[in-house]
């Protein structure tokens, strides 16, 4: 459950004075990571990369690093230290996941999607990944099964960012993550299919509530 702000201010207050009287101590990555969280995430970065330099092994650190790097927009920085970890600890679930967004945010589809599986194959039980997986490799439906908006999406015509949005207003959402999808694995720099898968998995996410 997410900390209230005056609540998240008192960790990071208690957090800043500990690491003060311990300047050496791991507690540099719990500070990072509540900096991350209040939006601070410049002096997140500062604070995981002088942990880092201290601590290079420090998994936990490096992964906040990375999504806190990855809010900056900085995504391929952040891959850089999701494959950092996933050079130390092949099996790192969270470093998977976190790869598997920073792929698909560069629309990287298929990368996306490899990590997604190694996640769920690392984690059973993991839902949400399995789930997304399957959407972003889901094909188009072809000859008798497909239905009839299954046939529009298979001709290339309809292939384009302004069609997927269309599907995305008609409340088609996985209609409109093929479409992204399919253009993306064309041209994985196409800026509006990536904004507009982005999108779709926005609304995907507040259909499921």
């Amino acid at each position: 459950m997410a900390m209230d702000e005056p609540a998240l201010a008192d960790a990071i207050r208690r957090q800043e004075e500990r690491l003060q009287r311990d300047p050496g101590s791991l507690a540099f990555a719990q500070l990072a990571d509540l900096y991350r969280k209040a939006g601070r995430t410049r002096e997140a970065v500062t604070l995981c990369r002088s942990g880092l330099a201290r601590y290079p092994h420090y998994t936990t650190a490096r992964l906040i690093l990375a999504k806190a790097l990855a809010a900056e927009g900085e995504l391929a920085h952040a891959l850089a230290e999701t494959d950092a970890i996933l050079a130390l600890a092949a099996k790192d679930v969270q470093a998977h996941r976190l790869a598997a967004e920073l792929h698909r945010r560069l629309g990287r589809v298929d990368r996306a999607v490899a990590h997604l599986e190694t996640a769920v194959r690392l984690d059973p039980g993991d839902r949400e990944s399995r789930s997304l997986a399957a959407l972003l490799r889901a094909a188009t439906p072809q000859g008798e099964d497909a239905s009839g908006l299954g046939r529009v999406l298979a001709d290339d015509t309809f292939a384009t960012a302004a069609f997927g949005a269309l599907c995305l207003e008609q409340g088609c959402v996985e209609e409109a993550a093929q479409v992204f999808t399919r253009i993306l694995r064309r041209d994985p720099d196409n800026g509006p299919a990536r904004e507009g898968l982005e999108t779709t998995l926005r609304a995907r996410q507040r259909r499921k509530g």
